[in-house]
């Protein structure tokens, strides 16, 4: 992220403003990131528990792997932002010759080809990163798999929302094969990995709102579970107390 982006607030103030840098490229890379640090919690919270022991160098490997994921996504902003500059200078261009026309177009067919190469980075970084928080969502730490899941769908916001920064620089591309071919890998990468981030959500969300613990009526029984150290049995399992 760049140096004068101090804070998340000094970031979404300039989001908001007139500047033509950061836009959507750079706030999919920041929701990115911000996914990528959530499994990476995940990870942090499963790694030396007793229960875990057996997945912990997996822990360790995913641990390792999301911090770089993280790492290259708050690059990416600034790389969104350095590609988009040539684009909007493109789009100054004189018009008033046909040679003014011609140079002009074929600029500006570079600049979104160029344009098209972040974002659809970005994609990359939120399916790598999705992969490694699926399996922390398995395997994790429960008492962190709703950060599990959160993470996966906030992965899911940054993919569709940097997929639109490619879609709207293709449509303008007069060379439709290569327009195609950028199209092509965004809407191969929506096709896989949004149902793989709903799946985990589901799961998650069925595991935690479905009761385990109930009567013989069918309802939950909440004097009976906390009377019984229902609740302290619960609670030392997933802490190792």
């Amino acid at each position: 992220m760049q140096a004068e982006y101090t804070t998340c607030r000094e970031f979404v103030n300039e989001l908001c403003s007139s500047a033509p840098t950061p836009g959507g490229g750079g706030a999919s890379a920041l929701c990115g990131a911000i996914a990528a640090a959530l499994g990476g919690m995940v990870a942090s919270l499963t790694i030396g528990k007793k229960k875990y022991a057996e997945v912990e160098p997996m822990m360790i490997e995913l641990q390792s792997r999301l911090n770089k994921i993280q790492d290259e996504m708050l690059g990416l902003i600034d790389e969104d932002a350095e590609a988009f500059k040539p684009l909007s200078q493109a789009y100054k261009l004189p018009k008033e010759t046909a040679e003014d026309i011609a140079y002009r177009e074929d600029v500006l067919e570079k600049c979104l080809a160029d344009a098209c190469q972040v974002p659809i980075k970005i994609m990359e970084k939120c399916c790598e990163a999705m992969d490694a928080v699926a399996v922390l969502a398995e395997h994790g730490s429960q008492m962190a798999v709703s950060d599990a899941a959160a993470g996966m769908i906030l992965c899911k916001a940054a993919l569709k929302a940097a997929s639109l920064n490619v879609f709207i620089n293709t449509k303008s591309m007069k060379n439709r094969l290569e327009a195609d071919s950028f199209n092509a890998k965004a809407r191969e990468m929506l096709y896989i990995y949004e149902s793989k981030a709903d799946g985990t959500y589901e799961k998650v969300l069925k595991e935690l709102t479905t009761t385990k613990k109930k009567a013989a009526d069918g309802q939950f029984d909440y004097d009976k579970y906390f009377s019984q150290g229902g609740f302290a049995q619960d609670l030392a399992s997933q802490f190792d107390i």
